[in-house]
């Protein structure tokens, strides 16, 4: 089985369960069960020594992931401090003033994400602790907040220059200038750009389609106000208290990464800044940016007096316990990518990419961007599709044409970041939910339909792309039918009406 299509079928097992049974834990643990049973042949022994030494143990003590999880609890702490101090209160009242319907509720929520284009992991921790009270006061469900802050996760760090995405993909690149590649292959990061036209066209329209279209309407229908109901200690709080947090966390964690990738060394190991960017790490990077930033945050906010000592050292387990879900969650997807590799389907993939795809290049981009999709979906990890899908796209073309390999290299970060967006074991896809605080199989259903349009017209924009070889064409082509699609759909839900 192993290095065969069975490599794939414990994910998509997993998947399948999460969506049927709406039950991510046990849908999760049962494919990381069958992995170890693939692997092991089918012995009890084995499949439990795989399971739990190779699998749980081995993902828990893997460095960058460790560095993960100290980020996300030391986030669950800042947004604990933050809502204690009365930051976040104080933020919707200033909001209030200022924010005056439910479309520019969403519309701050769309410009914030992209604006915080770093990471995606803090884009969509810290996009949703700040715009939560915003949009829960002007009734956008969480399902719809989950939403537009995954869709200014991953497809506005894939587009970013200086991001950890940009720095993975540089790394994946051999034999070429990886950054120079990333930075020409942005205009023909078809699903990214669509993406993030469509979210914008979505909420000015007001279209809502699928089980969102039921999310919105019993949101709408509620009568509570959550930010009013809720009792938040907001009596010394001000909006200050919740941008300084915020503003300290990302320039924190921008030194962290800069200084991971060498900028502040000196001598030879010197690099400049895009160079210490493009080369960091960032799971070290965002450990450290974070702990310096709660460090700070927690000094000022005893200075000033807006939390007492003790206040403070109580958000620490207020906000571990916030977290849990999310790190169970993802503890659970990395032992299930773990499964995935010792099974062999990154050979399994690339050999069947180099058997049956290298005969037809000009449709070869939009092949890998559907092989992409595919792979981030089960595997849950857009990265991972990139170590594997880059290298051979490089190996096919071997500077025969070189704009097509372009292409077909955006067309595999493309595809990675639909699959990763799909997908209900991605991380990025659990982090928007716990940043949403919204139930995350509800999540993953509202926003297939949404991504699964998307991924659709990308995949024609590819075709396109491929014969006419500019970027032009296929993207006003996406736009135009996302614009008449959603054009359709509010003239029949008025008919409808």
């Amino acid at each position: 089985m192993i290095g065969t299509f069975w490599s794939l079928v414990p994910p998509v097992v997993a998947i399948c369960l999460a969506l049927v049974t709406k039950e991510v834990y046990s849908s999760l643990f049962i494919g990381i069960l069958i992995g170890g049973l693939f692997y092991s042949g089918f012995s009890f022994a084995g499949t439990i020594n795989h399971v739990f030494k190779d699998g749980f143990v081995g993902s828990l003590s893997d460095s960058y992931n460790v560095g993960i999880l100290i980020f996300l609890v030391i986030l669950g702490i800042m947004v604990a401090l933050m809502n204690k101090a009365g930051g976040s209160a104080a933020f919707g009242e200033w909001a209030k003033k200022r924010i005056k319907s439910k479309k520019n509720a969403q519309i701050a929520t769309i410009f914030l994400g992209i604006i915080v284009f770093i990471d995606d992991y803090f884009n969509c921790l810290t996009v949703g602790s700040v715009m939560r009270p915003i949009t829960d006061r002007y009734k956008v469900s969480k399902e719809k907040l989950a939403y537009l802050i995954d869709s200014t996760a991953a497809p506005v760090c894939i587009i970013a220059p200086i991001s950890s995405w940009a720095a993975a993909v540089t790394g994946f690149v051999e034999g070429e200038d990886g950054f120079q590649l990333f930075i020409k292959a942005i205009p023909y990061n078809f699903y990214a750009l669509l993406t993030i036209f469509a979210i914008f066209a979505i909420v000015i329209s007001g279209v809502d389609f699928g089980p969102m279209k039921g999310f919105e309407a019993l949101s709408s229908s509620s009568s509570s106000n959550e930010l009013e109901d809720a009792k938040l200690p907001a009596a010394k709080g001000k909006v200050l208290d919740l941008v300084f947090p915020i503003i300290s966390l990302i320039i924190f964690c921008v030194i962290g990464m800069i200084y991971t990738g060498g900028f502040f060394a000196s001598g030879e190991d010197h690099r400049g800044f895009v160079a210490a960017f493009s080369g960091c790490d960032a799971s070290v990077g965002l450990m450290y940016g974070s702990f310096g930033a709660l460090i700070l945050t927690l000094i000022v906010f005893v200075l000033r007096r807006v939390l007492s000592f003790k206040d403070c050292m109580s958000c620490i387990p207020d906000g571990f316990k916030a977290m849990v879900p999310a790190i169970l969650i993802l503890t659970l997807a990395w032992t299930l990518k773990s499964m995935t590799d010792s099974l062999g389907a990154k050979e399994f993939v690339s050999s069947f990419v180099q058997t049956y795809a290298s005969g037809m290049l000009n449709f070869l981009p939009a092949i890998v961007f559907v092989i992409g999709a595919f792979l981030a979906f089960s595997t849950g990890t857009s990265w991972g599709t990139f170590g594997i899908l880059i290298p051979i796209v490089v190996a096919v073309f071997n500077g025969s044409d070189y704009n097509l390999m372009i292409i077909s290299i955006s067309a595999c970060m493309a595809g990675a970041v639909c699959g990763d967006h799909c997908s209900p074991i991605s991380d990025t896809t659990i982090m928007a939910s716990a940043g949403a605080e919204c139930v995350h199989v509800n999540h993953v259903n509202s926003q297939l339909p949404y991504a699964l349009s998307v991924a659709s017209i990308s995949f024609v924009c590819y075709l396109i792309a491929g014969l006419v070889k500019n970027p032009i064409l296929p993207i006003l082509f996406g736009m135009v039918v996302i614009a008449g699609f959603l054009f359709f759909l509010k003239k029949h839900q008025r008919a409808e009406a």
